[in-house]
């Protein structure tokens, strides 16, 4: 467990092996089932969680009782509803994972507390926001940039472990289309 979190800080922070000790007493290790909820909309987010092992998934329902999936957290990503955890407000979304899964948790109160003991991981968690807002404006391109098909052979493209490995009706939820749409997709990009 420690050692995924610490080569994880290394990449962006130096840490001394004393000083990684004590930041990773600050989190909580747990072990969730797949299809597992960690977030409920409308619960209040307390939390921010980083994938040690295993793939989550961010979702909201519309109001027509589909699920549609906005994020996915894997190994080594980290996963929340920002605006919720940041201002301590009932969230609109669910977390949940997608294969049973290892992670780290952090709550709200102990990250502030992280913050103050160890300045340096103010610096870490801007480098984890910038990507995290990176990839956002990204997808938010591919959705106005690109035909679905197009939208689908970018994430085949960029992500191909991660394509499949994710159930096809999660990836349909999150390009914004049917499981039968991509199927259909498939079938044309096969032949």
């Amino acid at each position: 467990m420690s050692e995924i979190l610490k080569k994880h800080l290394e990449k962006f922070i130096q840490i001394s092996e004393e000083e990684f000790l004590e930041i990773s007493t600050f989190f909580k290790m747990k072990t969730v089932s797949k299809k597992e909820n960690l977030l409920l909309e409308g619960s209040i987010c307390r939390q921010h969680f980083f994938v040690l092992e295993g793939c989550l998934r961010k979702f909201f329902i519309n109001d027509k009782g589909v699920e549609n999936t906005t994020e996915f957290a894997i190994e080594n990503w980290w996963i929340t509803d920002n605006i919720a955890y940041e201002h301590g407000l009932p969230t609109s979304f669910y977390i949940q994972a997608v294969e049973k899964s290892k992670i780290l948790i952090i709550d709200r109160e102990n990250q502030e507390k992280l913050l103050e003991q160890f300045p340096k991981m103010e610096r870490y968690f801007r480098f984890i926001y910038q990507r995290a807002y990176a990839a956002s404006q990204m997808r938010i391109k591919y959705l106005y940039d690109f035909t679905k098909e197009e939208f689908y052979e970018q994430l085949c493209k960029k992500q191909p472990e991660f394509v499949q490995r994710i159930p096809q009706y999660l990836i349909a939820s999150f390009l914004g289309f049917s499981p039968e749409y991509l199927s259909e997709i498939r079938k044309k990009k096969r032949s």
